[in-house]
C-alpha cells in the first residue's frame, strides 16, 4: 500500500460485500478519502445531505470496514463541500516518505470488539504454561455450566487474557446452549447501572435483569470493592444465582484475599469455587501470540522482528497484539514491511510508559537491597552470606527482567562476575519462584515498585 487512497479502496471493497449495489453506488462510492493521522480518517462528500445520510445509515459499516483493513478501530470525520476543503485535493498528497516521522499512532490495543476481526474464542487463545490452568478451567465451565467450578474466579494483571477467556466462555455456551441467558458486565458498569436504577427508582428491573441470568460473567470485579450499596446488591445477586445452580464467572487483577476493600462475606463466596491465576507469558508463548496475531491480520513478520518484540514486551498481551496492528498499519499506509527499525518505532511509546528513564541498574539494586535488609555495596561485593547471596541473585534476575541487557554486561555491574555465574543466578531464582509462592510474590512486588516509579 502506498497511501491512504489504497487503504480506502480496501474499505470500499469491504462495504461493497455488505450492502446492495444501489446503496454502495449512492452512498459509499461518492466518498473521497482525504487524510489519516493514525487515529482519525478524514473523508469528504459533496453535500450536507450526503453527510447526514452516511453518518446516520453507514457510519457503523465504515467503522467496521476500517477496523477490518487496518486491524484496529479508528474515528471517522466527514466534511462536505465548503471553503475549508477542496475536492481536487488528492489523497496521494498523504504519501509517507518516512512512516516513523509522519504517522502519529496511538496505542489502540485496549479497544476490543467481540464481533470484530480478532474473535475472542478458545481457538484464538494462545495457551502456555502461564495460563494453561485458567484456560482449562474456562473450557470446563463452557462445556458444563454450573458444574464443579462455580464460581470460577480468574485473576491476573491487566492485558493477560482474562477478558478473552470470559468472551470465549460466552461464545462457547451460546453455541452449545442456545437457550441460556448469558450476561456479561464489567464491575464498574454494574455499579453505574445500580446507581442509575436507584436514581430512577427502577431497582426491580435491575434485580430482574441480573437475577434471571443463567450465566453471569463479571469482568474486573475488584471495582465493586469499597462500594457498600454495590456490594450489598451483588451479595444478594450472587446468593440467588448460586442457590439456583446458575454459573458465575468473575475476573480480577488480584485474588479475593488481596481485594482489601471487599467485604468478608463476598470474599468468602468468591473462594467457594475455583481460583485460577494467569501470569505473564513466557518467551515462547509471546512469540506464538505475535505470530498468531500476524497470521490473523495477514501480515508476515520476520523471525528477528518477532523475537525483538517478544524480548521487550513481556507483561502484556494487549501490547503485543497492539504492536502487530501498528506494523500492519505502517505496511498499509507507507508500504514499509516490518523490520527491527519499524518495530522500535512502534513500541517506543509503550516502553516509555512501562520503563521510565529513571530505571537503572543502581535503582534496581537499591530496591532489592532495601527489601532484603542489606546494602547495595553488599550486593555488588564478593560476600557470600545466605541473605546477601539471595539478594544478589534476585537483583540479577530483576535487572535482566526489566532492562533486558546482555548477561555479560550484568556480570560487569555485579563485581565482574562471569557469564556462567549470571546464568546460574537466573536459574536459581526461576526455580525458587516455582517452588516458593512467597518468594515469587516478593520479586513481583519489587518489579512492580520499580516500574511504578
Amino acid at each position: 500500500m502506498e497511501s491512504f487512497n489504497d487503504v480506502f479502496s480496501q474499505v470500499c471493497d469491504y462495504c461493497k460485500d455488505k450492502i446492495s449495489s444501489i446503496g454502495y453506488n449512492l452512498w459509499i462510492q461518492v466518498i473521497k478519502p482525504i487524510s489519516f493521522d493514525g487515529d482519525t480518517a478524514l473523508l469528504f462528500v459533496k453535500s450536507d445531505f450526503q453527510k447526514k445520510i452516511i453518518t446516520e445509515k453507514y457510519m457503523d459499516l465504515l467503522l467496521k470496514a476500517f477496523e477490518h483493513v487496518l486491524g484496529f478501530p479508528i474515528k471517522i470525520e466527514i466534511n462536505y463541500d465548503d471553503d475549508s476543503y477542496n475536492t481536487s485535493q488528492s489523497s496521494n498528497d498523504y504519501l509517507y516518505d518516512n512512516p516513523t516521522d509522519n504517522i502519529n499512532f496511538i496505542n489502540s490495543s485496549d479497544n476490543y470488539n467481540i464481533a470484530g476481526e480478532y474473535e475472542y474464542t478458545f481457538s484464538t487463545f494462545i495457551v502456555g504454561p502461564s495460563n494453561k490452568f485458567a484456560h482449562a478451567a474456562s473450557l470446563a465451565v463452557a462445556a458444563n455450566p454450573s458444574g464443579a467450578y462455580n464460581p470460577l474466579f480468574i485473576y491476573g494483571d491487566s492485558g493477560l487474557g482474562k477478558t478473552h477467556l470470559l468472551y470465549a466462555i460466552c461464545n462457547e455456551i451460546s453455541i452449545n446452549y442456545k437457550d441460556k441467558n448469558i450476561i456479561y458486565v464489567k464491575g464498574e458498569e454494574f455499579t453505574n447501572e445500580l446507581i442509575d436504577a436507584i436514581g430512577k427508582e427502577s431497582t426491580k428491573l435491575f434485580h430482574d435483569k441480573y437475577r434471571c441470568a443463567d450465566i453471569l460473567l463479571v469482568d474486573d470485579i475488584q471495582f465493586i470493592g469499597g462500594k457498600e450499596s454495590t456490594q450489598e446488591e451483588f451479595f444478594h445477586t450472587f446468593n440467588e444465582l448460586y442457590q439456583a445452580g446458575k454459573q458465575i464467572v468473575l475476573t480480577s487483577d488480584r485474588p479475593p484475599k488481596e481485594i482489601k476493600t471487599l467485604e468478608d462475606r463476598l470474599r468468602t463466596r468468591f473462594e467457594w469455587g475455583l481460583l485460577a491465576d494467569i501470569q505473564p507469558p513466557d518467551f515462547e508463548t509471546r512469540i506464538a501470540i505475535i505470530r498468531r496475531k500476524a497470521e490473523l491480520l495477514a501480515i508476515p513478520i520476520p523471525d528477528e522482528v518477532a523475537e525483538y518484540l517478544a524480548n521487550r514486551l513481556k507483561t502484556n498481551i494487549r501490547q503485543l497484539e497492539g504492536v502487530v496492528k501498528k506494523l500492519k498499519a505502517y505496511k498499509l499506509l507507507a508500504g514499509t514491511p516490518p523490520s527491527i527499525a519499524i518495530a522500535q518505532s512502534a513500541i517506543k511509546d509503550i516502553l516509555s510508559d512501562n520503563q521510565p528513564v529513571s530505571v537503572t541498574i543502581d535503582r534496581v539494586i537499591s530496591e532489592v537491597a532495601k527489601t532484603y535488609g542489606v546494602s547495595s555495596s553488599d550486593i555488588r561485593s564478593p560476600k557470600r552470606s545466605s541473605n546477601i547471596s539471595t539478594a544478589r541473585q534476585v537483583a540479577i534476575y530483576v535487572v535482566r527482567e526489566i532492562l533486558s541487557i546482555p548477561m555479560t554486561s550484568i556480570g560487569e555491574q555485579f563485581g565482574g562476575r562471569d557469564h556462567s555465574t549470571i546464568v546460574y543466578a537466573l536459574q536459581q531464582v526461576e526455580k525458587n519462584m516455582k517452588n516458593n509462592a512467597k518468594y515469587k510474590e516478593t520479586i513481583q512486588d519489587i518489579i512492580k515498585n520499580i516500574r511504578d516509579i
